[in-house]
């Protein structure tokens, strides 16, 4: 279990549950360490300027959360945390590693506004 103040993800079933309802989310695959935790804290600061977003976090070393390392932008893999945005559905931007809050804002604001 990570522990943040964002909604988790916590096995498959509920991961493609989400992705099919449509709903503009943006889910952050990470641990809890330095990199990922930064990205989690904002997320966790924006999360009230984005009411059409849904904030999550994956647990990277849950094993039934592995569905994450199957989509074709994880082929850009860097580093911990890997972020990815959907928009009705579908991955409209990925990341990997950390992210400053201006450049989360700018995705979001690119992608969901």
């Amino acid at each position: 279990m990570l522990y943040t103040n964002l909604k988790h993800i916590e096995n498959a079933a509920q991961h493609v549950e989400l992705i099919h309802s449509g709903h503009n989310m943006m889910v952050i695959w990470g641990r809890m360490e330095p990199q990922s935790i930064t990205v989690y804290r904002i997320a966790e600061e924006l999360e009230a300027d984005y009411p059409n977003v849904k904030f999550y976090d994956m647990e990277s070393d849950n094993p039934e959360l592995t569905g994450i390392r199957n989509l074709p932008e994880f082929g850009n893999f860097a580093g911990i945390p890997y972020t990815v945005y959907y928009k009705n559905g579908l991955v409209v931007k990925a990341t990997s590693g950390i992210q400053t809050k201006d450049q989360i804002a700018e995705i979001l604001d690119q992608e969901f506004n």
